[in-house]
Parts: C-alpha cells; structure tokens; sequence
C-alpha cells in the first residue's frame, strides 16, 4: 500500500512538472494573416510608446532649460543669499562671544568672584 502510494505521488510530481515544458505554442496555432496582424499591432504600439517617450522627454529638457535660465539669470538671489550668509556667521560669531563671556562668568562665579554670579 505505501508503494502505491509513492508511485502515485510520483507521477503526479513528474506530470506536473513536465506541464510547462509540453506547452503549446501559440504561434503555432495562427494563421500567416493573424501572425502579420499581431506583428503589425506590436509594432505599432512600439512606435506609440516611443512617440510618448520622446515627447515626454522633450518637455523634461524644456524643464531644466528653464531651471537653468531662471538659475543663471537671477543673479539678486545670488547676492541676498551671500548677505544671508554673511548675516548668519555675524550672529553666530556675536553668539560665540556671548557664550565666551557667559562661561568665563561662570567659573569666576564658581572660584568665589560673587559678582559674576548676577550676570
């Protein structure tokens, strides 16, 4: 009984896999016309999808043409952003300083200079 069993799960392992490998093809069932018809209808929806994509791709370029027009000619961005900047490390070096002043308090206050302790 066990034999019969393995032998039947056996066969059923071998049909099942060789299932894909017995497969029909499918051209081989279409007619020289239908063939004619299916390679002409892939061709042509290749040809739209590569219209689509060369269109696309166009207005991407136009997009970036015009980042970089608007980049380059805007040369006032450039320099506020440079005044920002400078603005920025000016406040930050005032900072600095304060902190300086503030630690400094700090450890006079701590070696018993009590007037620093107020500040």
């Amino acid at each position: 009984m066990r034999h019969g069993a393995f032998l039947s799960a056996a066969a059923l392992a071998v049909a099942v896999t060789c299932a894909p490998a017995r497969a029909d093809d499918p051209y081989e069932k279409l007619t020289p016309e239908e063939l004619a018809r299916d390679r002409e209808t892939i061709r042509r929806l290749n040809r739209e999808q590569l219209e689509y994509v060369r269109q696309r791709d166009a207005q991407y370029a136009e997009g970036w043409r015009a980042y970089d027009r608007a980049r380059h000619s805007s040369g006032s961005d450039s320099a506020r952003h440079q005044q920002q900047v400078r603005a920025y490390e000016a406040d930050r070096r005032r900072y600095e300083q304060a902190m300086a002043e503030w630690r400094d308090d700090v450890a006079a206050c701590r070696a018993g200079y009590y007037e620093y302790c107020r500040r």
